[in-house]
């Protein structure tokens, strides 16, 4: 399986850049705290899809997918976090492509067990 062909890592490379931009209004006082955190979070989910995708069976292609799903819900604990310190304006925005990111890799994952 070609991770560049799956739609959920399109769409989590998307996430990606969208929590660049919207961290770099950040406070400099999180360059290297909250801003840093959620970055490689987000990155961490599109990597761990890419990485599972490398894998020659399902069952470690699936490891990756859950670790996805975790980095996931990390990135949104932190975005919480943002948005209560007030750092974020497009908090519902961000979290909206963190539901679909969330929803596919379930779904990918569903797939992948019923093979």
């Amino acid at each position: 399986m070609n991770h560049e062909d799956l739609d959920v890592w399109k769409k989590s490379i998307n996430l990606v850049t969208m929590v660049y931009e919207i961290t770099k209004s950040f406070p400099q006082i999180e360059n290297y705290g909250l801003k840093s955190q959620i970055q490689r979070s987000a990155v961490s989910v599109p990597s761990n899809i890419a990485e599972g995708c490398a894998r020659f069976s399902d069952k470690e292609t699936l490891n990756y997918i859950s670790i996805a799903i975790g980095s996931l819900a990390e990135l949104q604990t932190q975005l919480i976090i943002s948005k209560n310190l007030g750092y974020l304006d497009n908090y519902d925005n961000i979290m909206n492509e963190c539901n679909d990111v969330k929803r596919m890799l379930i779904g990918l994952s569903k797939y992948l067990n019923n093979k």
